[in-house]
């Protein structure tokens, strides 16, 4: 199946929209891939980035993994003192979409402010009539239901 990648530079309190929409209605997309990378290895820093498939009114500050809407999630953390970190990554891989979907960073370190870097692998899935439907149907009341 083809891959879409996508990369970027996401500002603290940032997010960014992910076009998918355009393609024909039987392709959908999965996540199979999410990496992070801080933008500069002298600098302590603490973050989340999540993946959506609908846009927030405002960035998440933690991460709930029971939110229908969540499809990746990914804690960074970086010292400069013990010149060590890490980046714990989870993809709800199973989860299909076919309309955009939305990346926020929410940084947790003192006197925030720096933005993270971000690379994102989409498999391309062919879906059946019947499953095209269900995953519109199911974009139609989550999109309803986080718009408030």
């Amino acid at each position: 199946m083809p891959i879409k990648t996508f990369r970027g530079l996401l500002a603290d309190g940032g997010q960014n929209q992910i076009s998918l929409e355009g393609s024909a209605s039987n392709i959908g997309y999965r996540i199979v891939k999410f990496q992070l990378l801080a933008i500069d290895g002298n600098t302590a820093y603490e973050g989340t980035v999540q993946i959506f498939k609908a846009v927030r009114a405002a960035i998440p500050a933690e991460i709930d993994m029971s939110d229908s809407t969540l499809l990746a999630a990914a804690v960074i953390q970086q010292s400069v003192s013990t010149q060590g970190g890490f980046i714990d990554t989870v993809i709800f891989d199973k989860e299909t979409v076919n309309q955009d979907i939305f990346i926020m960073h929410d940084e947790k370190s003192a006197g925030a402010g720096n933005a993270v870097n971000y690379y994102i692998e989409l498999e391309e899935v062919r879906m059946s009539d019947g499953e095209s439907a269900v995953v519109n149907f199911n974009a139609a009341l989550e999109h309803t239901s986080t718009a408030v």
